[in-house]
């Protein structure tokens, strides 16, 4: 007896082997499972894009803790009632199945549990007995790899819907509009028959065939008791479904996130705010539109908190000359975008002072002479003056004492790419200031969202979980708090693009601190801003790099920057002082301001440093209103003074010319506030 249990015994053991052996030798083939492209999610959960596979099929990986449960119940019910216990294949089903057969003379009822069904979704075969027997040995082998959790994502995201729908989400998405967390009976029932017959049973196509389908899988929810009758013959009223496309957001940055996602990832939450992408992207189409044929464009909003991007948009669409490019990517010319970190460095290492004074003069730097963007010289102006208008002199003088290695190696610090025009050029030159160096416009963000946030420079993040790290992390010092903040309050004193109020004159608008860029040739438009708690970097040009007759920073980029900023509905932000501060002793390289520290007239319109744009000039023009706070005032333009209309009290000023003007406005005590402004 125990020679022949023994014997027994070894051979259930010989037989184990061998299974285990063929086992290895022939795994099943779960590759077709893994060429499947995840879903990108907005931050809410909102449907941004997602990838075709081979040959344009949309086989979406299904997410079980974004799938209605009840739906996932009525499956299991309806096609595999004990998928949860069985081991790949269910022995009651395959003897039930058998005995109809022997009965009837043909196979009235299958016995492929939903394991079984997967196994011939990865390796389709001829239904034939062979292939029946062969799908039974993979469901056998799946089930020893996979957890049934695994193995039901695995046929929600194979399972065919019909044309090129592979996946419950696939399905949903077209025929819905929505992802399958919350279900209608009647959707539901159609999702569960489709897969049968995907091509016999499509709704917009075949209505006759899905509806008929639909209600037969309803009379087995009620059946089942999953669903009342009521229920089910009201779900069959429902009116199917026509096909829907699929949304498109964020092309170029969803798209992006999605090649990235692990291969076991079925969504990928971004930190995009679908909402803000789908009003930017018209946007930005019709600003490139305006600005010719061959124009392109891209903008991106990023949240300081956490250096969310909250907004990306590649281009203006994809049916424009570029638009397949993702230009966020793309390294282009700054242009005089840069200056405002030359100031930052220079405040921080004591080297100047907002007020300090500077020549604006021609120089030669070496075989390098800068010139001013209008070809004109101010002499001696402000380093906040200089900041402002974006004086060229000033700015590289600044960086020639600065170092531009030392520049470069900051920003590098700072995790930001910095590409010189000739790889062969070992030494970064004093053109960085003027925008002689390339980076992407995700770096500009970087930089300027650094500015925003106190000079803390962090990097972006584009998935919420990114976005938690980022918050954790201590970031990199590009510049001090008080550094930052300097050049922050000065870049809120830019004057805004012509027919935009100030902000100091706007209730309830923020005050935004922004630069603008213009690269040689025209080739780049760019600005960047910070307004509330978000940093906006905009670029404007060709995508093939190619010059464009005369579109600055100014004219291409400013005026898309303040209409995004006007999207974000961002809170109001208390006004800076708009007089400078005066600089240290140490730095001032002429006597301190006139006025006294007792009270003294507030100069409100125009703010010192302002450029203003006027239609007309000369006696005939609408002229400037002039507007201070104070008792008893006088004014006086160039030293000359300008009397108040006697109807209305307004003093209204109609200078000449274009150029540079000294305004002041002096109080019954004689005190004096000045501003110094340009007009164009």
């Amino acid at each position: 007896m125990v020679p022949r249990l023994t014997a027994a015994l070894v051979a259930l053991m010989g037989v184990q082997a061998a299974a285990a052996v063929l086992d290895l030798a022939f795994p099943p083939n779960l590759a077709r499972g893994q060429e499947a492209s995840p879903v990108v999610l907005d931050r809410r959960g909102a449907w941004l894009r997602a990838l075709p596979v081979e040959d344009g099929r949309w086989r979406i990986r299904a997410d079980l803790s974004r799938t209605d449960p009840a739906f996932l119940d009525a499956l299991v019910a309806i096609e595999d009632a004990r998928f949860w216990g069985h081991p790949g294949v269910d022995p009651l089903a395959v003897i039930r199945a058998s005995a109809q057969a022997v009965a009837q003379g043909e196979a009235s009822s299958g016995a492929s549990t939903l394991t079984m069904q997967t196994a011939r979704l990865l390796e389709p075969r001829p239904r034939t007995l062979a292939a029946k027997l062969v799908e039974m040995v993979r469901a056998v082998q799946i089930e020893a790899r996979l957890s049934k959790s695994d193995i039901l994502a695995l046929y929600l995201t194979l399972a065919p819907y019909g044309g090129n729908l592979e996946g419950v989400r696939a399905a949903s998405l077209s025929y819905f509009g929505q992802e399958p967390s919350s279900l209608t009976p009647g959707q539901q029932a159609l999702l569960i028959a489709l897969p049968q017959a995907p091509e016999a049973r499509r709704p917009d196509r075949r209505p006759r065939a899905a509806a008929a389908a639909r209600e037969e899988v309803l009379r087995k929810m009620v059946r089942k008791r999953l669903l009342s009758p009521q229920d089910a013959r009201e779900a069959a009223l429902d009116p199917l479904p026509d096909r829907a496309p699929f949304p498109a957001l964020a092309w170029h940055a969803a798209g992006e996130l999605a090649r990235q996602a692990r291969e076991d990832q079925a969504s990928v939450v971004s930190t995009l705010d679908a909402g803000l992408q789908a009003r930017l992207e018209p946007l930005v189409a019709r600003a490139a539109q305006a600005q010719g044929v061959q124009a392109s464009a891209a903008v991106m909003v990023v949240e300081l908190d956490g250096r969310a991007v909250r907004a990306s948009v590649g281009s203006p669409g994809l049916e424009r000359a570029g638009g397949w490019i993702d230009m966020t990517r793309a390294v282009r010319s700054p242009g005089s975008a840069l200056k405002p970190f030359i100031y930052a460095l220079a405040f921080e290492g004591g080297l100047a002072a907002p007020d300090t004074r500077m020549a604006d003069a021609p120089r030669r730097f070496a075989d390098y002479q800068p010139e001013n963007f209008d070809r004109v010289f101010h002499d001696q102006v402000t380093a906040r003056e200089a900041l402002i208008h974006s004086l060229n002199v000033p700015a590289v003088d600044t960086l020639a004492r600065l170092g531009p290695a030392a520049f470069e190696a900051r920003l590098q610090n700072a995790g930001v790419r910095l590409v010189r025009p000739r790889a062969e050029v070992r030494d970064p030159g004093l053109a960085i200031a003027l925008g002689g160096v390339g980076l992407s416009l995700r770096d500009l963000a970087v930089l300027y969202a650094a500015l925003g946030d106190g000079g803390l420079a962090k990097p972006l993040a584009w998935t919420e979980a990114g976005a938690e790290d980022v918050r954790r992390s201590g970031g990199v010092r590009l510049v001090s708090p008080e550094a930052a903040e300097q050049v922050v309050a000065i870049l809120r004193e830019t004057p805004p693009p012509a027919g935009v109020a100030p902000a100091a004159l706007a209730r309830g608008r923020p005050l935004m601190a922004y630069k603008t860029g213009t690269s040689y040739g025209f080739r780049d438009a760019v600005a960047a801003g910070v307004v509330g708690r978000h940093v906006i970097v905009v670029w404007s040009g060709r995508a093939d790099g190619g010059a464009r007759g005369g579109l600055t920073g100014r004219d291409a980029a400013l005026p898309l920057l303040f209409e995004t900023a006007e999207l974000l509905q961002a809170p109001p932000a208390a006004p800076q002082p708009l007089a400078p501060r005066d600089a240290p002793r140490a730095l001032q390289t002429t006597g301190g301001g006139e006025a006294g520290a007792g009270a003294g007239p507030r100069l409100i319109f125009p703010p010192d440093g302002a450029v203003i744009q006027l239609d007309s000039f000369g006696p005939a023009g609408r002229g400037l209103v002039l507007a201070a706070g104070g008792e008893g005032l006088s004014w006086y333009v160039g030293g000359a003074p300008l009397a108040a209309d006697p109807l209305n009290g307004q003093v209204i000023w109609r200078p000449a010319s274009p150029g540079f003007y000294e305004i002041r406005v002096v109080d019954q005590s004689g005190q004096a506030a000045r501003a110094k402004v340009r007009l164009r």
